[in-house]
C-alpha cells in the first residue's frame, strides 16, 4: 500500500525531485548532433547517385528519431528551468499527455521503420523477382506514411480512456500506466508490448534469413568464378559488398534498438502481472528507450559506406599505403584504365595483362 500511495504522489507532483539538466542537455544536444550530421551525409549520397528504397527508409529512421529528439527533450529541459513537472506545467495535464504520446508513437513507428527496412531487405535478396516488379520508392512512401498513421492512432487512444499516460519521479517523465488497475488499461499495455515484441521477432528474423541468402549467394557465385569474365566478377562481388553494407548497417541498429526497447516490453508485462512495484523501476527502461534516437544516427554516422570508405582514401595518401596500392593495381588490373605516365603509344596497363582463353585480357 505505501508502494501505491508513493507512485500516486509522483504521478500528481507539481515540483521536481532533486535532479539535474546536465545529463537532459548532453542527450538532447548529441541527439540534435548526430541526427543531422546523418541527414547531411544522406543528402550528400542522394547528390551522388539515385536515392534507393533502403535510402528513402534510412532517411526516413532518421528524421523520425530527430522528430522523437525534438518532442520531448526541449519539454525536459523547460521543466529544468521552471522547476516545475510536467504536470505542473498544465493544469489539464497537456505537457504529460503530450510527453507520454510521443515516447509511445516514436518507439512504434521506430521499430516499424526497422522491421521494414528488413522486410526490404529481405525481399531484395531472397526473392529478387518480386521485388524488382512490386518494391519501389513510392512504396516506401506510403509505407511509412501508413506507419506514421496506425501509430498515431494507437498512441492517441490513451486520451479517449483506452490506456492512460501518467507521471513518473522526478517529474520529468510521463508514459503508459504500467501499474494500470483497471482492465482496459492493462489491455493496452499488452497490446503495446506485444506490438513491440512481435516487431523485434519478425526483425531479427528478416536479418537472419537475409544473412542465410547472402551465404548462398556468396557460395554460389564462387563456384562459379572460374566461369565468369574478371570484370563481370568484381562487378557481382561488388554488389554482394554493398547488400554486406547495408546489412551491417540495419543489423548494428536493430541490436541497438532491442538493447532499448526489450526491457521495456519485459516491464511493461511484467507491471501489468505485478501491480505492486516501485517506480523507481521503471525509470530505467524509460531512460534506454530515450537513448536510442541518439544511438541510431551516430550507428549509421560510423558504419556509413562513405565514411569508412573516405577513411580508407586519407589513409592510402600516406606514404605506407603506397605499396598496397601497387598491389591492388597488379591484382585488379581491371580496375585501372587510366594512361599510365609516359606511354606513348596510348595504351592502358590492360596491355600489360594477360589471361587464358575466355577471360579478360585475352
Amino acid at each position: 500500500m505505501a508502494l501505491s500511495q508513493e507512485n500516486a504522489s509522483c504521478h500528481n507532483q507539481s515540483t521536481l525531485a532533486d535532479g539535474s539538466p546536465t545529463k537532459s542537455a548532453i542527450m538532447f544536444s548529441a541527439g540534435v548532433l548526430g541526427n543531422v550530421v546523418a541527414l547531411i551525409l544522406l543528402e550528400i549520397r542522394r547528390r551522388k547517385q539515385s536515392a534507393s528504397l533502403f535510402q528513402v527508409l534510412v532517411t526516413s529512421l532518421v528524421l523520425t528519431d530527430l522528430l522523437g529528439t525534438f518532442s520531448v527533450s526541449p519539454v525536459v529541459l523547460t521543466a529544468y528551468l521552471r522547476n516545475e513537472s510536467l504536470i505542473g506545467m498544465s493544469k489539464i495535464r497537456l505537457v504529460c499527455g503530450h510527453f507520454g504520446f510521443s515516447m509511445t508513437f516514436f518507439s512504434l513507428v521506430t521499430l516499424a521503420i526497422l522491421l521494414f527496412m528488413a522486410v526490404e531487405r529481405w525481399l531484395a535478396i531472397g526473392h529478387p523477382y518480386y521485388y524488382e516488379k512490386r518494391m519501389s520508392k513510392r512504396c516506401g512512401y506510403i509505407t511509412v506514411a501508413l506507419i506514421y498513421l496506425l501509430c498515431a492512432i494507437f498512441s492517441g487512444t490513451p486520451f479517449l480512456g483506452f490506456g492512460k499516460y501518467v507521471q513518473y519521479c522526478p517529474g520529468t517523465w510521463c508514459f503508459v500506466d504500467m501499474h494500470p488497475p483497471e482492465s482496459k488499461h492493462k489491455v493496452f499495455n499488452i497490446i503495446y508490448a506485444s506490438c513491440l515484441l512481435v516487431m523485434i521477432v519478425c526483425t531479427v528474423l528478416c536479418n537472419a534469413s537475409v544473412i542465410y541468402h547472402l551465404l548462398l549467394m556468396y557460395r554460389r557465385r564462387k563456384a562459379q568464378r572460374s566461369s565468369v569474365p574478371r570484370q563481370r566478377g568484381h562487378t557481382r562481388h561488388r554488389s554482394i559488398a554493398k547488400e554486406v553494407e547495408h546489412l551491417v548497417l540495419l543489423g548494428f541498429m536493430t541490436i541497438a534498438f532491442v538493447i532499448c526497447s526489450l526491457p521495456l516490453v519485459i516491464q511493461v508485462y511484467f507491471n501489468t502481472c505485478c501491480y505492486q512495484v516501485h517506480d523507481q523501476y521503471d525509470l530505467l527502461p524509460l531512460l534506454l528507450v530515450s537513448v536510442n534516437p541518439i544511438i541510431d544516427p551516430w550507428v549509421f554516422i560510423i558504419l556509413s559506406p562513405p565514411v569508412p570508405r573516405l577513411l580508407w582514401d586519407k589513409m592510402c595518401k600516406t606514404a605506407k599505403c603506397k605499396s598496397t596500392q601497387e598491389k591492388v593495381r597488379s591484382i585488379h588490373p581491371v580496375l585501372y584504365h587510366s594512361k599510365p605516365p609516359g606511354n606513348s603509344e596510348g595504351g592502358s596497363v590492360m596491355q600489360g595483362y594477360t589471361g587464358t582463353p575466355g577471360t579478360a585480357g585475352s
